[in-house]
């Protein structure tokens, strides 16, 4: 135990150290904090941030031209010159566009000529104003009664999403849970990526410096392991706990310094207090630290077969196939179902758990019973995976000059103490 602490100690200390490790410490609560301020100025400026774009209208059908209002930074204008004519003044002008409407509208599409390829807010607005004035001209022509429909397309639903607790109910924040699960996951999937291999580069270079040769002398194959996955991912808990802290103070700052009670980030810190942020965090640590140990073992146990980082590739694609699969999965499928059975199956199994229950704790309403089983099996998967990668990595550690396949990995796992 003592010879596992000292190199725990070391692989820790050397790392913390760095220079590298101290700035990216304060410089990504920074970063997150400004992406944070950056998005907020974007959504409330957008149209700003857009720049003005004409579009000259060729209606044949006269239908639309004096019906075209002026939106999101876009004008429209009847076109007085030819088709020919307006197609040479495109060559010189990014920002004007034409807009050719045949008599036959329905049958022929509509054309958006311009220099370059329209934006997706120009095309969506002229494409919407002219469903709607066609629209109008329907129900005109039928004699129906365009205020009245109108009008009455202005009563609009609103549906406000709550949750039934045992304390009453409350605002149930299905976007703040849908970003925290995305991001939650995002975060999980980097980490044990960062982490897991820098365990197995650490152990590469040991190797081929053969100064594995010597370390092994002292202690065995397995307590060297140990103390190496122990020791970065201590490295990483103390990189995320700092990272939380300084993200909070800053939120917190920022907060009490944004204009008004309105303002953007005092609604991000009114929205954190009624999200169980506490259970978040705990889970998160929990599912970081047992889906770190899982695949940093099999992580070092590749580092131990190679002789350099290009001959990983055959071991690392099969390794990382279920938490790259429930990564995309995640950000695309899981945060719309979080409670589907394949959400279930996936937060169940220990190759996929950490990503696939991050997505799910967030929307709340995770039974007790599917998280401490979830939990129990992380556990057992990480002491049966480092059982495992133990067994090859005494054998492969102090194997030279071999390319190693699935197959003598498997060789090495049975061979006898």
């Amino acid at each position: 135990m003592k010879k596992i602490l000292l190199i725990i100690q070391r692989e820790y200390i050397t790392r913390v150290r760095k220079k590298a490790f101290i700035i990216m410490i304060f410089v990504v609560p920074l970063l997150i904090l400004g992406m944070t301020s950056l998005i907020a100025y974007v959504a409330k400026d957008s149209e700003q941030l857009s720049k003005p774009q004409t579009v000259k209208v060729i209606d044949e059908s006269r239908q639309f031209t004096d019906k075209l209002k002026p939106a999101n930074n876009i004008s429209f204008k009847a076109a007085t010159e030819s088709l020919d004519k307006l197609k040479g003044e495109l060559k010189d002008n990014e920002d004007l566009s034409i807009l050719v409407i045949s008599k036959d509208y329905t049958q022929k599409p509509v054309q958006l000529l311009s220099k370059k390829k329209p934006s997706f807010t120009l095309t969506n607005e002229v494409e919407s104003q002219m469903n709607d004035i066609a629209s109008a001209n329907t129900m005109l022509a039928n004699h129906i009664d365009t205020a009245v429909l109108n009008q009455a397309k202005r009563n609009r639903v609103s549906v406000n999403a709550m949750e039934v607790t045992e304390t009453g109910t409350k605002d149930a924040n299905i976007g703040a849970s849908m970003g925290i699960g995305i991001a939650c996951a995002i975060f999980i999937y980097m980490a044990l990526f960062i982490y897991g291999a820098q365990v197995m580069r650490g152990v590469i270079e040991e190797k081929t410096s053969r100064i594995i040769e010597v370390i092994i002398s002292s202690v065995k194959p397995f307590q060297l392991m140990l103390g190496k996955i122990i020791g970065v991912g201590l490295v990483g808990l103390t990189q995320f706990s700092a990272w939380i802290i300084l993200s909070v103070i800053a939120t917190k700052i920022a907060g009490q310094t944004s204009a008004g009670p309105g303002s953007f980030m005092s609604g991000v810190l009114t929205t954190l207090q009624t999200i169980p942020v506490g259970q978040i965090l705990a889970c998160f640590l929990f599912y970081f630290i047992t889906g770190y140990l899982l695949y940093s073992a099999l992580f070092a146990a590749v580092g131990s077969a190679v002789d350099s980082e290009t001959e990983t590739q055959q071991f690392m694609f099969p390794i990382t196939l279920p938490l790259l699969f429930t990564y995309l999965l995640s950000v695309s499928v899981l945060f719309r179902a979080p409670d589907s059975p394949l959400a279930v199956w996936l937060s169940m199994i220990p190759f996929t758990a950490p990503v696939a229950m991050m997505v799910r704790i967030p929307f709340g309403g995770v039974p007790g019973w599917q998280l401490a089983l979830s939990m129990a099996l992380m556990v057992a998967g990480f002491l049966f995976t480092t059982y495992v990668a133990a067994r090859i990595y005494r054998v492969g550690v102090l194997m030279y000059g071999k390319k190693a396949s699935f197959k003598e990995l498997a060789k090495w796992f049975f061979y006898k103490e």
